[in-house]
């Protein structure tokens, strides 16, 4: 039997701790055709030293500075794609696999030549002490307002997430990318930096007429936002304020471009208003949120 090359890639940046709870947990996974590639995206924790020590048997690539989500793995797609595999696997350092998941992806992705990008049911890693939460059981995007939803959300697993579906987007936590995808359309948008680079791409690839694919077979645990310093950190609300903007402007009509900076601006900012300056009292976040809104209309992504 011929087992596709696949091409694990793993960005970190200054999580050696979660980075290294990831590659342990890949050792234990049973697909034989794979490669690891780690990008240390300029780090300043002594991860590369920690990592060459105790993993020398795994390809590193130092970028020297901070490249942001999209072109750190660029960097190693690249890489995988000069070296002929056939597919490529982004996985978030911050997670850990069941050791069936790469081989359930690949399974269903070599099922069907249409389809370019798969995604697995990723739980969280620890919901209140419990792991069959769901993260991740397939992604809508609402292509009037430029938000996105994870179906099952913060929901203990059932049979509601047990069936294989198309899906809208995968997320980039654990993405597997066909070798034909990214020569169809390219890689992840680097101006992104991080956050809707994931949305973007599977709208590129599903406007070339790939599927893409939820598989529940699959399992990975995420830690949420462990990289990127949370959820409610300034950087996160500020990327996923600016570049949804730049999501809608890249793909939808000025009608529905509107439509998403009115929802930013009347409905988003209330409940960001409540959350940030009266609930939580941090006024910088709300800083970062506005600065998002203002760069997304304001700047161009390219």
């Amino acid at each position: 039997m011929t087992y596709p090359a696949v091409t694990i890639i793993i960005l970190n940046w200054n999580g050696k701790e979660d980075t290294i709870e990831c590659l342990e947990s890949l050792k234990q996974i049973t697909y034989p055709n794979y490669e690891i590639l780690l990008v240390d995206n300029g780090s300043t924790d002594g991860s590369v030293e920690c990592f060459m020590k105790q993993y020398p048997e795994i390809e590193i690539i130092e970028t020297g500075k901070n490249l942001g989500f999209a072109e750190g793995n660029n960097v190693a797609i690249r890489r995988a794609m000069d070296e002929g595999v056939d597919y490529v696997l982004l996985l978030n350092n911050d997670t850990v696999v069941d050791p069936e998941f790469l081989g359930e992806l690949v399974k269903v992705a070599e099922g069907d030549e249409r389809i370019g990008i798969v995604g697995p049911k990723i739980y969280y890693y620890d919901y209140k002490g419990r792991k069959d939460v769901i993260w991740f059981a397939g992604g809508t995007i609402n292509m009037w307002t430029g938000t996105t939803l994870h179906e099952g959300e913060n929901m203990p697993d059932s049979q509601n997430y047990g069936r294989l579906k198309e899906i809208e987007y995968a997320t980039g936590c654990a993405m597997l990318i066909k070798r034909g995808v990214i020569g169809s359309i390219g890689m992840l948008e680097s101006a992104f930096f991080t956050y809707y680079e994931d949305v973007e791409i599977s709208f590129r690839a599903r406007t070339d007429g790939w599927n893409i694919k939820y598989i529940p077979a699959a399992r990975v645990w995420h830690k949420v936002s462990q990289s990127s310093g949370g959820a409610f950190s300034s950087n996160t609300v500020y990327y996923k304020a600016r570049n949804r903007i730049w999501f809608m402007r890249m793909y939808k009509s000025k009608i529905g471009y509107f439509i998403t900076i009115l929802h930013l601006l009347i409905f988003k900012q209330i409940t960001r208003f409540i959350h940030f300056a009266v609930i939580r009292r941090d006024y910088v976040l709300l800083k970062n949120y506005y600065r998002g809104i203002y760069d997304g209309i304001t700047k161009k992504h390219h």
